[in-house]
């Protein structure tokens, strides 16, 4: 009994090349052996799939609907067959990653450092800024994303989300004695406000803080607005005003005494985050073993919540 599968290459192979002669020759075998792969689909399926003359040879209303699944079904099964491969093998290749600038620049460049000292043949190209990237016109594989996922009902996609982005109000110990320490997030107007100015150049002038439910929102400016986290976070240390800083961003400076957290009764802002990527089905071990571990260390699910 022939082989269900290799009559189903047999037959698209036939039906591409347009003459049992031809697929014969590509495959290796007889043109009798192409016809009767051809012939034993056709008694299982109980329809002709091919018209055949001693002319020329065509497909029939099923064969063409047939040949469509058929190279659908053998495309799929290659490409399994190619991920079971891969699992054999260790990640490898060029990564293209984009990311927020302040984000990418902390915690993600710490991940990325860790991902590539364990596969080292991996390659990581990380763009970091604040503009909104178009991820399959620009080639990116995956992309970090702060606020709004951007991708619609686009079914090209992925997002996951991540654990949110949280910020914290604090100052140098410096500036609170000599300018006074918040008491109420209104008290923000009178005070030197560390400004970040994104790459559209829109400069946010208000944060808005929240306590049991009820929401405020302060009105804030400052002589020194920034487009950098880092020269941000020196202004602050410096005593240049209060900084609303990333989480991560600030750890170190409050660890050490060198920041005060200001309004700790108020929940600072916090922002939503996702990693998104192509919805294609097949993706290869480098970017699945990235996102994998992304989604480990940044989920929504970590000890980060």
């Amino acid at each position: 009994m022939l082989d269900r599968l290799r009559s189903m290459e047999v037959f698209v192979v036939a039906a591409n090349l347009g003459s049992f002669a031809a697929a014969s020759a590509q495959l290796g075998m007889s043109a009798q052996m192409v016809a009767r792969h051809i012939q034993a689909l056709e008694q299982r399926l109980k329809i002709r799939l091919i018209n055949r003359t001693t002319r020329r040879q065509s497909l029939t209303e099923f064969g063409r609907l047939y040949h469509e699944r058929c190279t659908v079904l053998l495309a799929a099964i290659d490409a399994t067959d190619a991920l079971a491969a891969e699992l054999h093998d260790e990640p490898h290749g060029r990564l293209r990653i984009s990311a927020p600038h302040q984000f990418g620049s902390l915690s993600l460049m710490n991940f990325v450092s860790a991902f590539m000292a364990r596969y080292p043949k991996v390659e990581v190209d990380l763009n970091l800024g604040d503009r909104a990237v178009n991820i399959i016109e620009e080639g990116f594989e995956a992309v970090f994303r702060i606020g709004d996922a951007g991708i619609g009902e686009s079914s090209s996609l992925v997002a996951r989300p991540l654990r949110r982005y949280q910020m914290i109000a604090c100052a140098s110990p410096g500036y609170l004695n000599a300018c006074g320490t918040p008491t109420h997030p209104d008290d923000l107007r009178h005070h030197q406000c560390l400004g970040y100015v994104f790459w559209d150049r829109v400069t946010f002038d208000e944060w808005v803080f929240a306590k049991e439910g009820e929401t405020f929102r302060a009105r804030i400016d400052g002589r020194l607005k920034v487009n950098d986290a880092t020269a941000q976070l020196n202004a602050a240390l410096n005593g240049m005003g209060i900084l609303l800083g990333a989480q991560d961003l600030v750890a170190d400076g409050l660890a050490s005494g060198r920041l005060v957290q200001v309004l700790p009764q108020y929940e600072a802002p916090s922002r939503a985050m996702n990693l998104i990527y192509p919805a294609d089905r097949q993706r290869s071990i480098k970017l699945r073993c990235f996102l994998d571990e992304a989604m480990a260390v940044f989920g929504a699910t970590t000890e980060f919540d």
